[in-house]
């Protein structure tokens, strides 16, 4: 979460989030530089376990994640 002040104007963003659904990883958002879908797989996530869930549902096959 980003939550605070910039200037004059209070700010309450979700920098990241994720939820975890029939097993599976859903990455919801990811407003950071990291690839968070690798760094996952780093520590032993499979890639069919990741799900993409910004990406629209009838693209998500053509990612190489879970669909």
């Amino acid at each position: 979460m980003r939550v605070g002040w910039e200037k004059n104007e209070f700010v309450h963003d979700c920098v990241m989030h994720f939820d975890i659904k029939e097993e599976k990883v859903w990455i919801q958002c990811n407003w950071t530089d990291i690839d968070v879908a690798e760094e996952l797989m780093s520590y032993g996530v499979a890639r069919l376990d990741i799900v993409l869930g910004f990406i629209p549902e009838n693209e998500r096959a053509l990612t190489g994640y879970a669909a």
